[in-house]
């Protein structure tokens, strides 16, 4: 049986063609994976997981600031790694026994991937039997196996496609998901969020639909959940201090470091997915539900183009680190007064936009 893979369009000079390349990612234009090629000419066929490394290094080395080239690269070299893990597996076991999805979360999921990143992914296959369990099981332990050779870290909450929890047939995913909107803790509800940020990489696309599906009926049945939702990521970490300065971290690891991550962008993130909760937007990169967002909330593209701007001056940042160092930890002493003053204002965008998404939410339920 044949797998299909998910591509695009390679236009990336104009700033109009961001959000129209994210968006065809997010939907259903494939290749074969039979073939063997990966839209930018080259063919993994025969390839190991090293060479892919080596490739992921000297790709990487030459992005500068281009965010969506970047993703574009992260993405080219997933599929990549995937299809020669369905190759090493498929030499042990045969072909894939049902029809599956590969799916990305986290900052893959958004399209929101810096020069280095760490593993969020599961698998949604067909048809529940033992069978089928072991073989993608196996699948989901080469993939992350294969990841983690080149460079992507391995997932610390275990949030990967080796793991049962993110590995299940469809039957099983709905009713996992279904558990979790019920159980209503606060980790079930994380577990929603993160699947909530998903799209596939490898795969049927309606696999995942079926489950945000589900999302979207019992967030229509049950308001509660929306306010549960919003409580989960309720805390925002503070970047500013009462006379205006920026505040470092308080641990050893971060000493004299803001944490762009959750600091900066997270506001963001976490406001726009509420909204897109709210709203029934089945996209899950920020950028493509600010655009769409905004059919709602005239004031959206304001904030929009600030997390646009969040996204380059992360990479440019990044450009000064070692792949040892913290990706997501900025030198306070190393920022210009002008850039202070740019993360000031990003900072209290972002604050402003949750406490607006907060009151949204509270209002209408």
């Amino acid at each position: 049986m044949g797998l299909i893979w998910q591509s695009t369009e390679a236009t990336v000079t104009q700033r109009i063609c961001l959000l129209r390349k994210i968006k065809l990612r997010e939907h259903n234009r494939y290749t074969s994976i039979n073939k063997g090629v990966i839209e930018d000419g080259y063919s993994s066929q025969g390839m190991r997981y090293e060479d892919i490394k080596e490739l992921r290094s000297d790709r990487i080395k030459v992005i500068t600031e281009d965010h969506i080239l970047l993703n574009e690269i992260h993405d080219e070299l997933m599929q990549s790694i995937v299809e020669i893990a369905v190759a090493e597996v498929k030499s042990e076991l045969g072909s894939p026994p049902s029809r599956f999805a590969f799916f990305l979360m986290g900052s893959a999921g958004r399209f929101e991937q810096s020069f280095w990143s760490d593993q969020d992914h599961g698998i949604i296959y067909e048809k529940s039997n033992n069978e089928n369990a072991n073989y993608f099981i196996r699948l989901g332990k080469e993939i992350s196996k294969g990841l983690s050779i080149c460079d992507y870290d391995l997932c610390d909450g275990k949030v990967m496609a080796s793991n049962p929890l993110w590995c299940k047939s469809i039957d099983e995913w709905e009713r996992q998901v279904s558990g979790w909107l019920t159980e209503d803790s606060w980790q079930s509800l994380r577990n929603i969020s993160i699947l909530f940020d998903s799209r596939v990489l490898v795969g049927e696309s309606d696999f995942l639909r079926v489950l945000k599906d589900i999302i979207f009926k019992r967030l229509d049945k049950e308001q509660n959940i929306i306010f549960r939702l919003l409580d989960n990521v309720g805390y925002v970490k503070k970047g500013i201090g009462f006379f205006g300065q920026l505040l470092p971290e308080t641990n050893s690891k971060g000493k004299g470091h803001i944490h762009i991550k959750e600091k900066i962008l997270f506001p963001y993130v976490n406001s726009v997915r509420l909204l897109a909760f709210k709203e029934r937007i089945y996209l899950p990169s920020t950028l493509s539900r600010f655009n769409h967002l905004t059919a709602f909330y005239k004031d959206m593209k304001e904030y929009e183009e600030t997390f646009h701007r969040i996204l380059e001056l992360r990479l440019h940042f990044q450009k000064r680190l070692n792949e040892d160092d913290n990706v997501n930890l900025i030198s306070i002493e190393a920022l210009s007064s002008n850039e202070k003053k740019e993360i000031k204002i990003m900072m209290k965008n972002g604050y402003k936009l949750f406490q607006k998404t907060k009151g949204i939410i509270q209002q209408r339920g």
